[in-house]
């Protein structure tokens, strides 16, 4: 794990002893219960950057879900993904820290050379553990810790990228009731994730670019599951 975790205070959930971020990430949940979804999971590599931000563009301010990134990034930089993706969408954007409470509205973005963690009391874990596929973070994990704390309410996405990275998270993903996107190879600057994705068929959906964010929408809504 990252270093900077802090004990959380106890208290007390639907008559149960509870950490004070698995409370937040309860009332996450029930804030969303107009949705049949709490969470998008996306994952992205070479060409993610400008495809994630026409995504988050194409998004309102009241997403009613939580949006979690992994993008392959160097991990000898620092990164300046979640300043500039900031400027492109009206959601709150930050790069993920350990212990972070999941809020609607927000989308946390995993750090370089860290995988990034969904926790089933609704809180994020960074962890520095071995690289998967040679890559850290992995979406696999990430979709794979998504599949197990949110089920059937959590949504994947795969855009542009090299490689197979998500194609076994997106499994998890579809055997617990969720929903994938793919990203087609038209508008994909790089096709290797999203043809890793689709080649698994547990792929729900395989939109161009421009249109995830409004087939994101129309999932909230209930619309289209």
């Amino acid at each position: 794990m990252s270093p900077g975790g802090n004990q959380r205070n106890r208290s007390h959930w639907n008559g149960r002893e509870t950490t004070d971020d698995a409370v937040s990430g309860a009332l996450m949940a029930s804030e969303s219960r107009h949705s049949p979804y709490d969470i998008v999971a996306v994952a992205a590599s070479a060409g993610g950057l400008a495809a994630l931000g026409r995504v988050l563009a194409g998004l309102p301010e009241d997403f009613p879900a939580t949006i979690v990134v992994v993008q392959h990034l160097d991990p000898r930089h620092h990164s300046l993904m979640a300043e500039i993706l900031s400027r492109r969408t009206g959601l709150q954007v930050r790069e993920a820290k350990e212990g972070d409470s999941l809020h609607l509205h927000t989308v946390y973005i995993a750090p370089p050379d860290y995988h990034l963690l969904v926790n089933s009391d609704g809180t994020l874990s960074l962890s520095h553990s071995e690289l998967v596929h040679f890559l850290r973070p992995s979406a696999d994990l990430l979709f794979e810790s998504v599949a197990a704390s949110f089920k059937e309410r959590a949504i994947a996405v795969v855009l542009t990228g090299t490689g197979s990275d998500g194609a076994m998270g997106i499994q998890a993903i579809k055997k617990m009731g969720g929903t994938v996107i793919a990203q087609d190879e038209g508008t994909s600057e790089f096709f290797g994730m999203p043809s890793a994705a689709i080649k698994t068929q547990n792929v729900d959906f395989i939109l161009p670019l421009d249109e995830v964010a409004a087939a994101l929408v129309t999932l909230m809504k209930g619309e289209a599951r």
